[in-house]
């Protein structure tokens, strides 16, 4: 139960009010109720924070935590418990479970399934079309009216031009997010990894950039059409980061958004036939990851999502071409982005923080999360170790599927504790629940 706590001597890092300074928190009941130097305990729960960073809790806005009807590799439950591991206190959960999240009962299913684990909050996303299909849009109205912010067909994409003007059209006069898993189908028919000199070398089908990129140039024109929100998720090469750079400069009203794992891997890196290293879209090389990272410095690509998607071992043990693609990403997803751009000073850790906490939650209008630190809010945070180093996989981990794509790498920057409106839900690194 939410309680009093006095965080005292920590680095509070609040992307929201630009603050970057050693500080004690208090947080009384489920809100923050001091901030300063030197605050008294009271009977107050101390946490002694020095050396830590304290920052708002993350927000991921591309999460599948595969419930209901994917049981055998996530539930709702071991998903949030992962996030909270991962120092998320908001996810956005996909749509394509079985049934899938394309009615009110199910948004409503998902929802209940999160606040009985009471882990993490779930902001379940609704499919764009019935059944993921591509052929008749939602009933977008009756699924704002329960609470969707951000409608998304993922694992599709929505090809026809027509239903995506549709889409775009609701999409502005509700004000919600349309988000696009920009993939030609046919230029990516019976894709394996990215088009390129590794293609050819393993012999593997690849697909080119593209594909990606003639549905995020199309999808940029239809949203200057109507006006409305267009969201380019698991953005992965160049021209795309270009063409989003030039729709913002044209004042089109798109976000975009990154894995970690396009950040840091690389097609090369496939030279193994890892299958954990089999994702959607495909790694690609060094000329790609390397405009991702200067578009996510440039705030042209505004957000870190993880684009967890779990799979049961004997589902990732196939044959490459057999193997679904996927990696989990909810733990790992802060230290990869630590070490792989914090610490060689590509990106400064309040920059990191705000593109995986208050620019997601913005994005999804979510105002109990992303900050600010302040007296009031909610106390909605997480706790980081910057410096504490660890392998991943040495422990095992709190999401039921092991499918990850940094499996055996050494990572900096740990979560010690995190904070859902006042409960820790993570103390000492440890889930309590």
């Amino acid at each position: 139960m939410p309680s009093r706590v006095l965080f005292r001597g920590a680095r509070v890092v609040d992307p929201a009010q630009g603050r970057d300074e050693v500080l004690d928190v208090l947080v009384e009941d489920e809100q923050i109720a001091e901030v300063g130097s030197g605050l008294a305990a009271g009977r107050a729960d101390v946490v002694e924070a020095g050396g830590l960073v304290l920052a708002p809790g993350l927000v991921d806005l591309h999460a599948h935590l595969r419930e209901p009807g994917f049981e055998h590799k996530e539930t709702v439950e071991t998903g949030t418990r992962a996030a909270a591991a991962g120092g998320y206190t908001a996810v956005c959960a996909m749509p394509n479970t079985d049934p899938v999240a394309d009615n009110a009962a199910v948004i409503a299913e998902v929802r209940n399934l999160a606040d009985k684990a009471g882990l993490c909050d779930v902001h379940p996303a609704g499919a764009i079309t019935r059944g993921l299909a591509g052929e008749e849009l939602t009933d977008m109205g009756e699924l704002v009216e329960a609470g969707v912010r951000l409608f998304t067909d993922d694992g599709n994409c929505v090809g026809s031009s027509r239903l995506m003007r549709l889409a775009l059209e609701y999409a502005s006069q509700f004000d919600v997010v349309i988000s696009q898993h920009a993939q030609d189908a046919e230029l990516s028919e019976g894709w394996q990894m990215h088009e390129g000199h590794y293609s050819a070398m393993l012999g593997l089908t690849g697909v080119p950039p593209e594909a990606e990129e003639i549905v995020v140039a199309r999808d940029i024109a239809l949203a200057r059409l109507t006006g409305g929100r267009i969201h380019v998720t698991h953005v992965s090469t160049a021209r795309s980061v270009e063409l989003a750079r030039e729709a913002k400069e044209r004042g089109v009203r798109l976000t975009a958004d990154v894995t970690p794992h396009h950040l840091s891997l690389l097609d090369e890196d496939l030279i193994g036939y890892d299958t954990n290293l089999r994702v959607n879209p495909p790694l690609r090389s060094a000329e790609h990851r390397d405009a991702l990272r200067t578009a996510l410095v440039d705030g042209v690509v505004d957000a870190v999502a993880t684009d967890h998607a779990p799979h049961a071992p004997e589902e990732k043990e196939r044959e490459f071409d057999l193997s679904p693609p996927g990696t989990t990403g909810l733990e790992t997803a802060l230290a990869v982005v630590v070490t792989d751009l914090v610490d060689p000073g590509i990106l400064s850790l309040p920059h990191a923080l705000a593109r995986m906490s208050t620019a997601p939650a913005r994005i999804l209008g979510l105002q109990d999360q992303g900050g600010p630190i302040d007296v009031g809010a909610a106390a909605n945070l997480v706790v980081i170790d910057p410096e504490e180093s660890w392998v991943a996989g040495e422990r095992p981990f709190r999401s039921a599927a092991a499918n990850s794509a940094f499996l055996g790498k050494r990572l900096r920057g740990r979560v010690v504790h995190t904070m859902l409106r006042g409960s820790f839900t993570v103390r000492d690194g440890e889930p309590t629940r």
